[in-house]
């Protein structure tokens, strides 16, 4: 829609992303349950697909033009294996519960927890992972510097390296 000649309403209304309106979809990283159930959890999409493949199909997010953000919800429990986005600086924003971040560099990995409205920026080409550390559920913003970032690669030191989406 374009801004100069859209009716301002319909325009404005087509820049807002309710949570009512948003789902939380299990199946985006669903293929990483293949390494243990620990690793299912939900993505809620709001701008772009974020890097867990092609959702240019979900007309419930907008398209991304720079940057992509979602929420990821995380059981109790629930992991983020160790992955590197290579393209791309990848930050989370604890909205709720509590996660543990950890950033690795070969076998060496250090460990950091985050709580409410605690945030870590994990610059392109570092590997990381995280886990919900807490007995309840976590949820996390996720922001993604670029419009349609590479689906991230599984280092050797990580449970999802060979591990394939189909």
């Amino acid at each position: 829609m374009d801004y100069q000649t859209a009716d301002l309403a319909e325009y404005a209304d087509s820049i807002i992303l309710t949570r009512e309106s948003r789902y939380e979809d299990w199946d985006a990283l669903g293929f990483q349950t293949k390494a243990g159930e620990q690793f299912a959890r939900a993505q809620i999409r709001y701008v772009g697909s974020g890097a867990t493949g092609d959702h240019s199909n979900d007309t419930r997010t907008i398209k991304s033009q720079g940057f992509t953000f979602s929420n990821m919800l995380l059981p109790a429990g629930a992991e983020g294996p160790e992955h590197t986005h290579f393209d791309s600086e990848e930050a989370f924003f604890v909205l709720e519960g509590e996660i543990e971040v950890a950033v690795h560099r070969g076998t060496e990995i250090a460990k950091r927890k985050l709580g409410y409205r605690d945030m870590i920026v994990v610059p392109a080409g570092v590997p990381r992972s995280l886990k919900n550390v807490s007995d309840k559920p976590a949820l996390f913003a996720v922001i993604i510097g670029t419009g349609k970032p590479q689906v991230p690669s599984y280092p050797e030191t990580s449970v999802m390296h060979g591990i394939t989406r189909d």
